[in-house]
Parts: C-alpha cells; sequence; structure tokens
C-alpha cells in the first residue's frame, strides 16, 4: 500500500524535506509514502483567496491516484489520537487499496477537495506552518506503523 501525500507547496527549506525523508524512509515496501507537491498558486495583493484556492484544488485533484481512499487535513476535521491513527493504516492495509492525504496552501483545501474527500483529519486546534505538517504526518505515520508491526519506537 502507497500513501501519497499531496500537498501544496514547493521549494520548502532544507530542514523540512530532512525531517520528512527521515520518517518516510523507515517505512517498509507493505507501505510506503509519497510525496507530491503541488506549486501555490499565485495569489494577488488584493487578498482575494477564492481564486488561487481553487487552482491549487484543481492540481491537487489532477495529482489522486485512482481509486484510492482520500482524506483531507482539514482545521475543521476529526482529531485522532495515535492509536485510531494505527486503527485506520490497519484497516488501509488490509484494503489493499492507496491513500491519498490531502494538505492544502495558505488557504487551506478547495471545496472541491473537501467534497471529494472520504474523511477528514484535524492534527490540531493549533494553526501548524504547513511545511511542519509534513513533518508531523510523516512521523504520525511511521508511529502508527511501527504499533501495527510490533516494533518498540512506540512505546
Amino acid at each position: 500500500m502507497q500513501i501519497h501525500l499531496i500537498a501544496v507547496g514547493n521549494r520548502l527549506p532544507d530542514w523540512v524535506n530532512k525531517g520528512y525523508d527521515e520518517y518516510a524512509r523507515r517505512l517498509s515496501g507493505e507501505c510506503t509514502l509519497r510525496l507530491v507537491e503541488i506549486a501555490t498558486a499565485r495569489r494577488n495583493r488584493k487578498g482575494d483567496a477564492r481564486r488561487p484556492k481553487e487552482e491549487e484544488g484543481k492540481r491537487i485533484l489532477k495529482a489522486l491516484p485512482k481509486g484510492c481512499l482520500v482524506g483531507a487535513l482539514e482545521v475543521g476535521g476529526e482529531y485522532w489520537s495515535t492509536a485510531k491513527l494505527a486503527d485506520s493504516l490497519e484497516g488501509w492495509l488490509g484494503s489493499g487499496a492507496d491513500v491519498a492525504l490531502l494538505v492544502g496552501g495558505p488557504d487551506g483545501l478547495s471545496e472541491e477537495c473537501r467534497q471529494r474527500a472520504d474523511f477528514t483529519w484535524s492534527l490540531s486546534p493549533l494553526t501548524l506552518p504547513h511545511p511542519l505538517v509534513r513533518i508531523v504526518i510523516a512521523e504520525q505515520i511511521y508511529r502508527a506503523w511501527t504499533i501495527h508491526t510490533g516494533h518498540p519506537y512506540h512505546r
């Protein structure tokens, strides 16, 4: 099974790439994590967020692999414990379908992305910087995988 992390933003600082890569590389062939970066749409000075968010949403939807389960990372999504994520990962592995996790840009996900999602997940009631979200997701997926495999990382 492959988890596709489809995230708006490219050309991020090296510490973000190193942090993400550290956890993504630890996953085995049974469960892999693949980052798909979506270019951030150009914003105008008037602050109209609708057009850039819709443009990013179209790019995200175009990047979705066919037949995958889609999760939207949203402030208003459901809070998951690590145990809930581990249970979800177990179900995803059992289904054999790939999973896509969507992370929006500065203005969030488009309505089309939210409607396409099979579930919504919120990492925290805090507003997290988008680059940090990539690392948190990678670490939590690795942690859930170690619970699934009985690895001592999660104690």
